[in-house]
């Protein structure tokens, strides 16, 4: 089935949020880093901006600015109502409110959609769709990003994750995934089994982090070649 735009919710994060997200220090930004599922984040944007290597990987990218431009814009009054009706689920210290939130969130995709079409030409923004093997050779990134879709949606299932984690390994020397919970912000038995299958072949760490948005939601897997 070929992916629809009426099923793309974009909500971009920008580059301090993943700093902090992926513990990602001064030496980590020097390397090669790819981001899965970066969708309309500004991360890749700010750190092209400050002289990093990021490639973006993504099947929204598949689209144009303009049609992107619109899909924000249908689901942003969507989006900030489940928010409202769902804040006792947030700890409210770094953003302090929802509008705080949202004039963060779309702030980062306004960066990502100006962005967006120099950044397609410069192949910063690649439309993928995992667990389909990527365009590189093993090894052809140091670091690889997966924000809020690996380990998070596990009604795509155990081999899913399993072999979506096996190709990013393939092309990166490093993965870190986060958050480690499920959409409700709870631990679940498929992430100790995907955790379980990798500890055979990889080393794997599980970090605390320093943010924490969602409840629950401030631990780091680190996955090693």
């Amino acid at each position: 089935m070929a992916f629809q735009l009426n099923s793309v919710v974009p909500w971009g994060r920008n580059f301090a949020e993943y700093r902090l997200m992926f513990e990602l220090s001064d030496e980590d930004m020097k390397k090669k880093i790819a981001g899965f599922g970066d969708g309309s984040a500004s991360f890749n944007y700010e750190a092209t901006e400050q002289g990093y290597k990021v490639t973006s990987f993504d099947p929204i990218y598949q689209f144009s600015a303009d049609e992107l431009r619109g899909r924000i814009d249908e689901v942003r009054a969507v989006v900030m109502r489940q928010m409202s009706e769902n804040m006792g689920n947030y700890i409210w210290k770094n953003i302090k409110n929802l509008d705080e939130l949202e004039n963060i969130r779309m702030s980062a995709m306004r960066l990502f959609l100006s962005d967006y079409e120099k950044g397609k030409l410069e192949q910063r923004y690649i439309c993928h769709e995992l667990p389909k093997r990527l365009p590189y050779e093993s090894g052809s990134f140091d670091i690889g990003l997966s924000s809020h879709f690996l380990l998070m949606y596990t009604m795509l299932g155990y081999d899913f994750h399993i072999n979506a984690m096996t190709e990013m390994l393939r092309v990166c020397k490093e993965i870190r995934v986060f958050p480690i919970v499920d959409l409700d912000a709870n631990k679940t038995e498929l992430i100790s089994d995907v955790i379980k299958h990798f500890k055979s072949s990889y080393d794997v760490e599980i970090r605390q982090t320093k943010y924490e948005f969602q409840k629950g939601d401030n631990k780091l897997l680190i996955i090693r070649n």
